[in-house]
């Protein structure tokens, strides 16, 4: 039993002497101090958060075009040559263009 003992002691020694040696290579190793990780770690997270911003700017700008261009199209749809809907501008509303479609039928 005395021997059960005397191994379990040399390995918590051992296992709490190397952790401590571990840990004091790793802050000698360490290729900058917390300051400067820190300064890091903002600097990244602010050019992250600028491109996010441009990411979302583009990505309404593009919205926006496609939208646009689905409501040009819409206006140009024509029947014998004639605009539907009049306008460019205006879209109608669906009771409008039955009517209209209607109309061209007859």
């Amino acid at each position: 039993m005395a021997d059960n003992n005397g191994d379990l002691g040399s390995f918590l020694a051992g296992f709490v002497i190397g952790g401590l040696i571990g840990a004091g290579v790793a802050l000698l190793m360490a290729p900058q101090s917390g300051e400067e990780t820190r300064g890091i770690i903002k600097d990244k997270s602010i050019e992250l958060r600028d491109r996010a911003y441009e990411t979302a700017d583009e990505a309404r700008a593009k919205a926006d075009q496609l939208a646009q261009q689905a409501r040009d199209r819409a206006a140009e749809i024509q029947v014998g040559g004639k605009p539907v809907f009049g306008k460019k501008e205006a879209v109608p509303t669906v009771d409008e263009a039955v009517a209209t479609v209607k109309k061209a039928v007859e």
